[in-house]
């Protein structure tokens, strides 16, 4: 199996290679491919990438390139792991919402807009090289955020993609650390949409635990979601950490204007991540790579590709197309829901209605969803008022005007699309 990374170069990278070099033999994989477009972050994640590899004892080749065709020549799978405009354009993501009075965050908000608008296109165009060049019943795996949108945008263009956020698997562990049982013994069932999902049931082997689990573990589950444990209670479901900007607007506004953005704190890890990166001594991940985020990355990516290659029928959380799985949202609507992995696919299990509280959010931001992947395609300003004003963190149309200006000058290296087209008599 030939394995392609898109966006090699990411600090990432290594949580990566640690999972498939454990389960090169699962997967058959006899080629790992990474590329990236920036020549420093090639050699210097590359060549750590070679050393932890021989040190697990793989076989296989190992390519790192800025070569778009030849790296998807012929693969199986494609992981897509970039960021357009690096930790720079996080910045703007995470700063421009907030001179306008916005919640300033690079996935959800107007910051995932500004994301979204720079991604989606390029996400596009490697899909369509994907299409042309990979082999026939090649999967795409969208790790690139915000991945609902991304997702929902390769869907569109029929794709075989599916999408890998590390939320519930990272919950997965972190229940199974309070419970003191083995992750394989807990499944959650998180369902929404991506970085907007609830669990409303957690099963131990088997058995649904959640009423005993948030009445012995509350406060550590209200501490990892970041918001007060009465909202678990009342929910009676626990809400993924992306909901405290919903739930608690106000006070993360206030947090976000006097605090450092976390865009600058991640340059700065990654700074110090590519420093120790070019140590030719260093074999395996450093530790600080856990304070990059994305914990457990390695582990959802190779449960998800070894699934899909042996069609095992694992259930694994993932991003898909929603069918008639959650009522209320339109079949077209990408959700992030438990699903059955085979070599078909992803096939959503059924879920019971959402409740009103949770199912009405959820809508107000899949309507978003829809007009971000169609702004970022067509290019169409009207499309980004639209959007901004569809979003239940910005809604406002001062914010909203001010908004569509600020992120489209912020974002202009990035977004041609957005450029003024000649008209032709």
């Amino acid at each position: 199996m030939k394995f392609a990374v898109i966006g090699g170069g990411s600090t990432y990278t290594p949580e990566l290679v640690a999972g498939l070099a454990r389960e090169r033999e699962r997967l058959a994989l006899h080629e790992l491919v990474l590329h990236d477009i920036d020549p420093q972050r090639r050699e210097v994640v590359g060549g750590l990438a070679a050393r932890m590899l021989k040190a697990a004892g793989y076989e296989g080749a190992l390519s790192v390139t800025d070569d778009l065709d030849a790296a998807l020549e012929g693969a199986a799978f494609v992981l897509i792991q970039l960021r357009v405009g690096g930790q720079t354009a996080r910045l703007s993501d995470e700063t421009v919402p907030l001179a306008c009075g916005c919640i300033g965050q690079e996935t959800t908000g107007a910051g995932g807009l500004g994301k979204a608008l720079r991604t989606v296109p390029v996400v596009l165009e490697i899909a369509s090289r994907t299409r042309e060049l990979a082999a026939d019943d090649a999967w795409i795996v969208d790790f690139t955020n915000p991945v609902g949108i991304v997702v929902r945008a390769l869907l569109d263009d029929g794709h075989r993609a599916v999408g890998l956020c590390n939320v519930a698997i990272g919950l997965q562990r972190h229940i199974a650390r309070l419970l003191e049982v083995e992750p394989a013994r807990v499944m959650v069932d998180q369902v929404g949409l991506n970085h907007l999902t609830w669990v409303r049931r957690v099963e131990l082997d088997g058995s649904d635990i959640l009423p005993e689990l948030l009445a012995e573990h509350g406060d550590a589950l209200a501490e990892d979601a970041n918001v007060p444990r009465d909202v678990l209670e009342r929910l009676g479901a626990i809400p993924s950490y992306y909901l405290h900007y919903f739930y608690l607007h106000d006070d993360e506004l206030a947090r976000q204007r006097t605090g450092t953005p976390r865009a600058a704190e991640v340059a700065e890890i990654e700074r110090e991540l590519l420093e120790l990166y070019r140590d030719p001594a260093l074999t395996t991940k450093p530790a600080l790579l856990e304070r990059r985020g994305g914990a457990y990355y390695s582990e959802a990516a190779t449960q998800l590709v070894a699934a899909l290659a042996a069609g095992s029928g694992d259930v694994q959380v993932v991003d898909v197309r929603n069918g008639a799985t959650l009522e209320g949202l339109a079949a077209d609507d990408a959700v992030e829901v438990p699903a059955r992995i085979d070599a078909t696919g992803a096939t959503p299990l059924p879920q019971p209605p959402l409740a009103p509280e949770l199912l009405g959010l959820a809508q107000h931001v899949a309507a978003y969803e829809r007009l971000a992947v169609q702004a970022a395609i067509t290019g169409e300003r009207n499309l980004v008022y639209k959007a901004l004003l569809a979003h239940p963190l910005v809604g406002q149309v001062p914010q909203v005007e001010e908004l569509t200006v600020s992120l489209l000058e912020a974002g202009r290296e990035h977004l041609p699309q957005f450029e003024p087209r000649e008209v032709t008599a």
